[in-house]
């Protein structure tokens, strides 16, 4: 099935989404993210595997973008939600695809966002008493230094 039919799917039942012109990606509400998601799994869709969920920080807000695959129907969509400057949370998806757990984890490493509900959401990638989220636009870097070796 092609994106824009798909689209036209899951617009039918959620009029709030609308899709993104230049990527073909599904831009919804932060709100709707859980109905929208459990209706893709559930949904003749069949959208059974969560490949991907990528951040980016845009000063005055993060953008959330969720990679869905159909191992079973041979497509695959991109959702995007966008979360507003100082309200960087979401729900979380690992109750759905189990994937989401550890995706989940890093984009809270790295960005900060929180996703409600989840099961185990810590640091996955830097030390668990790392100050801040390094790939924030507002992170200042700690000062390294590198001492050569003779």
């Amino acid at each position: 099935m092609r994106t824009n039919e798909i689209f036209m799917a899951i617009k039918t039942d959620f009029p709030e989404a609308r899709q993104e012109e230049e990527t073909g990606a599904v831009i919804i509400p932060k709100e709707s993210l859980l109905k929208i998601t459990q209706y893709l799994k559930n949904h003749r869709l069949a959208f059974d595997n969560l490949h991907c969920i990528t951040a980016i920080d845009r000063a005055e807000r993060v953008e959330l973008a969720y990679t869905l695959y159909s191992i079973s129907e041979h497509h695959g969509i991109t959702l995007k939600i966008y979360l507003t400057a100082g309200e960087e949370n979401v729900a979380s998806l690992a109750e759905l695809w189990k994937s989401a757990n550890w995706l989940e984890r890093e984009v809270y490493d790295l960005f900060g966002v929180i996703f409600l509900n989840h099961p185990d959401l810590r640091r996955i990638l830097n030390p668990y008493d790392w100050k801040g989220h390094p790939l924030r636009k507002s992170y200042s870097h700690p000062e390294v230094s590198i001492k050569p070796r003779l």
